[in-house]
């Protein structure tokens, strides 16, 4: 077997290659005195935490990166799959109330299951019997976060910073144990704003 040697390049010094110039095209500059135009969003968001970190209520829009939200009735039926989502979403640290973020509101008779974002869009698809599923434009008022009781409504399940309650195990055992009456989806939206 003969080996070859492979040419070799000259080790000439070439000339650098010039640096790109990055082109910067002219912008409208707004009156620095004036707010941009999407403050009043980020402000409105840093009030409604500031009222949630100090015990009160704050009103979130749905969808976008936070959730969605899964209306259903509350009473056994609904408990029933609370409980079994506790077991879906249960992993080898978590305590038994593993299910991700449910508000009870009593008053209503509602169950509020705080699912990823999208899963409205999904379920406009196909409708479920026994649940309504809103997103963007509906608006939710969150309870205080230390509210894990009633009266009013509270956090059947806590709301957590590392889960959201899976969509498909939920429609699921939405359709396994039929929790009714099913929430009207025009009063929903008026009304999941004010919940206190």
């Amino acid at each position: 077997m003969t080996t070859t040697q492979l040419p070799r390049r000259d080790s000439k010094m070439e000339m650098p290659r010039p640096t790109p110039v990055p082109i910067f095209t002219q912008s409208r500059v707004s009156d620095p005195r004036e707010p941009a135009a999407d403050m009043g969003t980020l402000a409105d968001r840093l009030r409604s935490l500031m009222d949630l970190a100090a015990g009160r209520q704050m009103t979130i829009p749905l969808g976008g990166r936070y959730f969605d939200a899964v209306i259903t009735a509350n009473g056994p039926a609904a408990y029933g799959v609370v409980r079994l989502m506790d077991d879906v979403q249960r992993g080898p640290a978590d305590p038994p109330d593993a299910c991700g973020p449910v508000i009870e509101d009593p008053q209503r008779g509602w169950l509020i299951w705080l699912v990823p974002p999208g899963t409205s869009s999904q379920w406009a698809r196909a409708p479920h019997r026994f649940a309504i599923c809103l997103g963007v434009p509906h608006k939710l008022a969150l309870p205080p976060l230390d509210h894990a009781e009633p009266p009013g409504p509270y956090w059947l399940r806590r709301c957590r910073s590392d889960r959201l309650v899976p969509a498909e195990p939920l429609r699921h055992y939405l359709n396994q144990f039929e929790p009714d009456p099913v929430p009207h989806e025009t009063v929903l939206g008026s009304m999941l704003r004010t919940i206190s």
